[in-house]
C-alpha cells in the first residue's frame, strides 16, 4: 500500500476497530471520486467512519439528519428575498461542503432523496434556473438503516446507481467491542489527524488512472457484467456505469496495494461493494451471493 494511503487507513483504524477491509473500501471509493452508501443497524459506527474520512483528508464537512419532514431546500439551499437590495439571494445549504454526510437517508421522503440526484451526478445544484457548482472534491457519504425498520423509504434504483459503492460495517469482534466498552482509543488522540492535503488527494486520484488494466482483466470485468445480464438471476443487471466503476475501482485497489497494474483479484475485491446494491442484493445476503457469482465466472489468466 502506498505510503499516503497507508497513513489514511491507519488513522481510521484508530476509531473503527477491526474493520480494515471496510475502511479500505471506503478510501477506495473516495479516491475514485465516487459516493459511498453505508447500510447497517444504528450504532455500528457509520457516522464515526464518515466524519473520520473528512478529518483525515482535511476536508470541510457537513452532516444532515434525514427525517420524514426534511425538505429539498433544507439540503441544497434556497433563494431568499433581500429587502435591502430588492432581489432574491441564494443561500447555500449544507450540500455545499466537500464531504456531505446524509445520515439515515432512507428516512426522508422520496422527493428529498431525489434532491441529491443532480448534485451527485453533475456536482452542481440548480435553484430557480441558476446552476451553482459544488466544491471540489465533493463526496456524498449516505447512511441508511435496513429497510425492514419502521419509517424507512426504499431508495429508487436511479438513486442507488449514483452510489459508487455500498458497504456494511457489521458487528465488531469481541475484542473490538471490549475496547469500545472500556473506552480504549488505542493510545491515540480521540480526534483523527489530517494526514494528506487536497493537492495530494488530487494526485492520488490522477495516479489511479495510470494503473494498467490488462486485456485479461477487462475480459473478466465484461464476463462478470455479462453474467448478470444473461443468467436470468437478476431483474436489474449491471449497466455500463457499473462496468466503468469496476475498472476504476480495480485500478485504485491496485494502487492502494502499491502496484501499477490491476489483476482479477483486484476486481474480485471490489466487486461486491460495487455490484450488490445495483443488483438489489440485500446486505445480509451480499457475501454469499457475490461468492456464488465469482465462482460461476472464471476467466483464464
Amino acid at each position: 500500500m502506498s505510503h499516503p494511503i497507508a497513513k489514511i487507513t491507519q488513522q481510521l483504524s484508530h476509531i473503527i476497530f477491526g474493520k480494515e477491509q471496510q475502511i479500505k473500501l471506503a478510501v477506495c471509493c473516495l479516491l475514485c471520486r465516487g459516493h459511498l452508501l453505508i447500510e447497517d443497524l444504528p450504532g455500528m459506527g457509520k457516522t464515526t467512519l464518515s466524519h473520520g474520512l473528512a478529518d483525515v483528508l482535511g476536508l470541510s464537512y457537513q452532516r444532515v439528519q434525514f427525517t420524514s419532514d426534511l425538505l429539498p431546500a433544507d439540503v441544497i439551499g434556497s433563494a431568499i428575498f433581500n429587502s435591502n437590495e430588492h432581489k432574491f439571494t441564494f443561500h447555500a445549504g449544507p450540500i455545499f461542503s466537500q464531504v456531505l454526510l446524509g445520515d439515515e437517508i432512507n428516512r426522508a421522503s422520496p422527493k428529498t432523496q431525489s434532491a441529491l440526484l443532480e448534485a451527485m451526478e453533475e456536482r452542481q445544484v440548480t435553484v430557480d434556473g441558476i446552476s451553482h457548482p459544488l466544491p471540489e472534491p465533493f463526496f456524498v457519504i449516505a447512511t441508511q438503516n435496513p429497510i425492514h425498520q419502521s419509517g424507512t423509504h426504499p431508495l429508487p434504483e436511479s438513486q442507488l446507481d449514483r452510489f459508487f459503492m455500498r458497504i456494511s460495517l457489521g458487528y465488531p469482534s469481541d475484542d473490538a467491542e471490549r475496547k469500545l466498552i472500556l473506552g480504549i482509543k488505542q493510545n491515540v488522540p480521540s480526534e483523527v489527524n489530517k494526514v494528506i492535503d487536497i493537492e495530494e488527494l488530487f494526485r492520488l486520484q490522477a495516479q489511479a488512472k495510470d494503473v494498467t488494466l490488462a486485456e485479461s482483466v477487462l475480459d473478466y470485468i465484461l464476463a462478470l457484467v455479462k453474467y448478470t445480464r444473461e443468467s436470468g438471476l437478476f431483474t436489474d443487471p449491471l449497466s455500463p456505469r457499473a462496468s466503468i466503476a469496476l475498472g476504476q475501482a480495480a485500478r485504485t485497489w491496485a494502487l492502494m496495494d502499491g502496484r501499477d497494474y490491476a489483476t482479477q483479484d483486484d476486481v474480485q475485491s471490489v466487486f461486491g461493494s460495487i455490484a450488490a446494491h445495483r443488483l438489489n442484493i440485500p446486505c445480509h445476503m451480499q457475501e454469499q451471493a457475490i461468492s456464488d457469482i465469482l465462482a460461476d465466472v472464471v476467466i483464464p489468466l
